[in-house]
């Protein structure tokens, strides 16, 4: 556990889940029905957590 950063994962979650509620709350507020606009939140929050992903891994090289 040789320089483990704990502000990583807590970063990580935090701007899946804000990016989450963002989206499904933008997309409901454009006339999306709420099941379609969780499903677009919930992709956007994979998308969102793979980018921050992998900028972690570039910039520990």
């Amino acid at each position: 556990m040789r320089r483990y950063n704990i502000w990583r994962p807590i970063m990580l979650v935090a701007v899946a889940l804000l990016s989450n509620s963002l989206v499904t709350n933008l997309c409901m507020l454009f006339g999306m029905e709420a099941a379609a606009a969780s499903n677009v939140g919930f992709v956007a929050m994979i998308a969102a957590a793979f980018i921050m992903y992998s900028r972690f891994q570039k910039r520990r090289k």
